[in-house]
């Protein structure tokens, strides 16, 4: 039995042992996965920032790119030109309320011409405020910007007619990495651009682009509501917002009309209504759309080869780099977009960051990990509990067996020979068979008693156990107790006493079997006591509970058996090494029937002091 035991210890340590390195190894693994997600997500997050951002700027680009045209369409007031840009782009853009009016200023002074949409024509009108405002910064290089923030407006910069190239070459300046590199970099030289002759003002609807343009491309770009976004000006203004956004998880710039979309147009009839990701040089040439892929512009410069002159336009300085083998050409127009971008997309997942929604899935992954793990461990000691429990429960069902047998045994042994004496003749005075009579009665008795508590014990545990509530008086339950057992207190001379509070309130119960509760804590007291034969059975009222005391002064109770007495079968050692008989029901049907009455049953013991059974029972409601 000893080596089983061991052995099932053993098996149950590795068990738990084997889970501890798998809540490890789960430990990791989900540590590795949720730096993978992060990865994943943190790329998907910026594409989708970044195609938001794209798609907002061409929505934008478009609108500024169309209406690219040369000095010859304001002095000739060719407004047919103009209107087949402006219809062609309603056509195809999906925000033709976007453009609310056109106006176009010289760049010195004198009048403001305004777009007339049922006229199709520009017709003279006065100047606001506002308008004087947009003049003011854009005929002033250093001020100039085409997006024209605080009027929420486009500003496009009509050029003179000047002299350029069949092909242009934009370079990409980067820092040379070697000595020998840096000497092999061209000596920059400038080109003087053409004279500004004047301003297109392309106003824009502030409600289209946040009530329409900004909730559409949310909803494209992050239908599922994981990710809060912000829309935020340079000053700080709050644009667009899905929730509030306190620290961005990924940006991008809108308003964005930087050299990445640098355009050069010639004899420009019509434009594409979206440009592609890559910047291009885009000419059209007698109706022939013909595109040129340049490089972004990182420098303030951009090297051209025996051109002597330069110029400054926003704060920038541009030049380019010609083929000495070919001749210059005519170019009507050159766009320069040098502003960045003047508002800013920031999202930041719902969460919190993105940061803090990795760590809580992990979180809650390795929870929901451990804790099947845990529910795993739980089982495994639980199962090794519930098999010590069994095999303890039926070692004590075999004790029980063996201890029933031998109070069978006795009783049975003495009513045998009596009754063979008396069958024998052996006894055939009348005190004899009077004596033998008796002996026989009181050892039936006893033999009727163990089979009635093992009969109720069965009736207990298989829920068939029906008890007679009816008022009772807690005194006479007490008393028909006592006199029950009275012949037996008296036979072994025990002392008793009683203290009975006057006018106890009655109670609801089963009178026998309260009755029978109480003579088993009596008989308990006299077949355990130490030598001092006294016996105390007191009751009274209190707090609504009435409180019936069975105390003695046996040998008493170890403490670590005070928590199984009123477990079935249990037998202290101490009781079983003095060989006191004893079948380990009564006490567990005393907690039975004592909790069917809706009360408890409570003990204080010291060994060799004695033992005090307090039975605490509700009053009759």
């Amino acid at each position: 039995m000893m080596k089983r035991s061991w052995f099932s210890i053993f098996l149950v340590v590795g068990l738990l042992a084997l889970l501890g390195l798998l809540a490890a190894l789960q430990y990791v693994w989900l540590g590795q996965i949720s730096d993978a997600d992060k990865d994943r997500i943190t790329r998907r997050l910026q594409t989708d920032t970044e195609r938001f951002g794209e798609d907002f700027n061409r929505e934008i680009q478009t609108a500024y790119v169309n209406f690219q045209s040369d000095e010859a369409l304001w002095l000739n007031k060719d407004w047919a030109q103009f209107n087949d840009r402006y219809d062609f782009w309603r056509e195809k853009t999906a925000y033709p309320e976007l453009i609310t009016d056109f106006y176009y200023f010289e760049n010195k002074p004198g009048g403001v011409l305004r777009y007339d949409a049922e006229k199709r024509a520009f017709i003279e009108t006065g100047w606001t405020d506002e308008l004087q405002n947009i003049k003011a910064k854009s005929t002033d290089e250093k001020t100039f910007e085409p997006v024209d923030e605080a009027n929420f407006a486009l500003v496009m910069t009509i050029f003179e007619e000047a002299k350029s190239f069949e092909r242009i070459l934009i370079r990409k300046e980067r820092k040379p990495e070697t000595l020998a590199e840096a000497k092999m970099q061209p000596v920059p030289t400038s080109i003087n651009l053409p004279e500004r002759r004047g301003f297109l003002v392309i106003k824009l609807d502030e409600n289209i682009v946040k009530n329409q343009i900004l909730p559409d491309l949310a909803k494209k770009h992050f239908p599922e509501n994981d990710f809060n976004l912000a829309v935020v000006s340079r000053s700080g203004q709050k644009i667009f917002e899905t929730r509030e956004v306190t620290s961005a998880d990924s940006s991008v710039q809108l308003f964005d009309l930087t050299p990445d979309n640098l355009i050069f147009f010639a004899n420009q009839n019509i434009l594409p209504r979206s440009p592609e990701r890559q910047a291009e040089g885009v000419r059209v040439n007698q109706g022939k759309l013909q595109t040129h892929s340049v490089s972004t512009i990182e420098s303030e410069s951009i090297t051209v080869g025996k051109l002597p002159e330069k110029r400054q336009t926003a704060g920038k300085t541009f030049s380019f780099r010609l083929k000495d083998n070919e001749k210059p050409k005519t170019i009507f127009q050159a766009a320069t977009m040098t502003q960045p971008g003047n508002w800013t997309l920031n999202v930041q997942h719902s969460a919190g960051s993105l940061d803090k929604f990795i760590a809580g899935t992990r979180n809650k992954n390795l929870g929901i990990s451990f804790g099947i793990l845990g529910l795993l461990a739980v089982s495994i000691i639980l199962i090794f509990v519930s098999a010590q429990r069994a095999r303890i429960f039926a070692q004590r069902q075999i004790d029980f067996v063996s201890s029933v047998s031998h109070e069978f045994r006795t009783p049975l042994a003495v009513i045998y020979s009596a009754g063979e004496n008396l069958a024998d003749g052996v006894a055939h005075e009348e005190k004899q068979v009077s004596r033998y009579g008796e002996l026989i009665k009181n050892e039936g008795k006893k033999l009727s008693v163990m089979v009635e508590q093992i009969l109720d014990f069965a009736g207990a545990n298989s829920g068939k156990m029906k008890y007679d509530f009816r008022v009772q008086s807690v005194g006479n339950i007490i008393e028909n107790a006592l006199q029950e057992c009275r012949s037996m207190i008296e036979d072994k001379g025990f002392t008793l006493v009683t203290e009975l509070a006057e006018n106890l309130p009655d109670v609801k119960a089963d009178a026998v079997a309260l009755s029978q509760a109480i003579q088993n804590l009596v008989g308990n007291s006299l077949k355990y006591s130490n030598g001092e034969k006294w016996l105390k059975i007191s009751a009274k009222n209190g707090g609504g509970k009435i409180k019936i005391v069975v105390e003695d002064k046996g040998i008493g109770i170890a403490p670590k058996d005070l928590k199984h007495i009123f477990e079935p079968f249990f037998r202290a050692k101490a009781v079983v090494d003095e060989q006191i008989h004893g079948n380990g029901l009564g006490l567990s049907l005393v907690k039975e029937t004592v909790e069917a009455h809706g009360g408890k049953i409570s003990v204080e013991s010291e060994v060799g002091k004695g033992s005090k059974f307090m039975i605490e029972l509700p009053q009759k409601e």
